[in-house]
């Protein structure tokens, strides 16, 4: 995990790699447990009989569950220091290239492209791009936003 002492140490790395988080296994638990969370239940997610015969193989995680998991897998690449909150402020851009099979491991890597500062504290742009282990593509690159106050 990389260490920031405050803002101005993380604005100095822009332009950087952070670096990347632990493997993560997506599990059918999970799956389930979001689709009763979201209402999402389309066969693709929790029918394991069907899906074993569908257009992957096998159940796959949903988009948004994967998106979901962007906090917890930055958590394990970076930390700034003297912060009073950060909080999610949105995403720029998202998108899913590839399915994430249940029973696979994914895992994050971080670039911070920028940091805006604000009135209210700095806006910190960074690229996710999550990758499942063995996977030929990306399944999910991701520029979210986070609000930092110092």
């Amino acid at each position: 995990m990389k260490t920031f002492t405050g803002l101005d140490e993380l604005e100095s790395a822009v332009g950087t790699h952070l670096g990347v988080s632990d493997w993560q296994l997506i599990t059918q638990e999970q799956v389930n447990l979001f689709a009763d969370a979201t209402g999402d239940h389309q066969w693709i997610h929790v029918d394991t009989d069907r899906s074993a015969s569908g257009p992957f193989g096998t159940t796959i995680a949903h988009g948004y569950l994967t998106l979901s998991l962007v906090p917890r897998l930055l958590n394990q690449i970076y930390h700034v220091d003297g912060l009073k909150l950060g909080v999610n402020y949105g995403a720029n851009t998202v998108r899913f290239p590839s399915p994430v099979a249940v029973d696979s491991r994914i895992r994050a890597g971080a670039e911070l492209l920028s940091l805006t500062r604000k009135p209210s504290g700095a806006h910190a742009v960074i690229r996710v791009t999550m990758e499942r282990e063995e996977g030929d593509k990306p399944v999910c690159v991701a520029e979210v936003v986070t609000l930092l106050v110092d």
